[in-house]
């Protein structure tokens, strides 16, 4: 159903089966999926490139001109992929830098799929966010800020510009993320800092009992010692046993730029 109350422009490309309620507004550099559902007063700008299955509640604005002093204009993109829930009041902004295509390596604002965004986040320029994450309620994420797989933020939880959260973490509510969240751990506080293994999310994924025990005893390295992130890498890869989950913790320590959150 397409609502003839609802502002398409002729231009935008929208595919099978999509539903634009009353007073939705489509921009013409658009476009959008099989399936999806785009809820009343919703802005759907220049730039999106929305997969299917996707639902789009009232009030929010996709593709949003980036809040950036160096954007300068352009095909600037946000691209979303399919079975996302983004709620009421969420602001997803576009890339700040022009686009040659759409392909992963091309500046972009990025979201992958089956991510749930609750009301009122606020996702700025050249966000990448991976798979099966869920944002919650009010958090606002600051521009190049990278979010792996099934990341879980609380309430309000505020992350600064070109941080990272590992896969697999979780963020207490009302954290300020200044620094890399590394993956399978729990984040708490204000200022932030590591409050041990995520075990809860590891079990309910399905993740061996010794996998999670190598986890914890490698984070023991990481925030016990007193070495720096090169050496506590060397330690991990001579003292626990091999596996993806290490290889994976590894490799976002040696690729942190802006450093790792504090132990409590």
């Amino acid at each position: 159903m397409i609502s003839d109350k609802a502002y398409i422009d002729p231009k935008a490309k929208l595919g099978k089966n999509v539903t634009v309620m009353p007073f939705a507004y489509i921009e013409g550099d658009v476009e959008i999926g099989d399936d999806c559902v785009i809820y009343p007063f919703t802005s759907i700008m220049n730039g999106t490139r929305m997969g299917k299955n996707n639902k789009v509640h009232q009030g929010s604005v996709i593709s949003a001109i980036p809040q950036d002093f160096n954007y300068k204009g352009g095909n600037t993109l946000t691209i979303i992929g399919d079975n996302n829930i983004i709620r009421e009041n969420v602001t997803i902004a576009r890339s700040s830098v022009e686009a040659t295509s759409a392909e992963d390596e091309s500046p972009a604002t990025r979201i992958a799929d089956n991510n749930f965004f609750m009301e009122g986040v606020h996702i700025c320029h050249d966000v990448h966010v991976g798979y099966d994450n869920v944002i919650g309620y009010g958090c606002k994420i600051a521009g190049k800020v990278v979010i792996e797989d099934d990341v879980i933020l609380s309430t309000n939880v505020v992350v600064n510009a070109n941080a990272r959260i590992g896969r697999d973490a979780m963020v207490g509510a009302n954290a300020f993320v200044t620094k890399d969240v590394p993956p399978y751990i729990i984040a708490i506080n204000n200022p932030i800092e590591y409050a041990g293994a995520n075990t809860h999310t590891m079990e309910r994924l399905g993740k061996d009992e010794k996998v999670i025990a190598h986890i914890a005893n490698a984070y023991r390295l990481v925030f016990n010692g007193q070495n720096d992130i090169l050496d506590v890498c060397r330690q991990i890869e001579q003292q626990i046993p091999d596996g993806k989950e290490i290889r994976n913790i590894v490799k976002f320590l040696r690729e942190s730029k802006v450093g790792l959150i504090t132990k409590m």
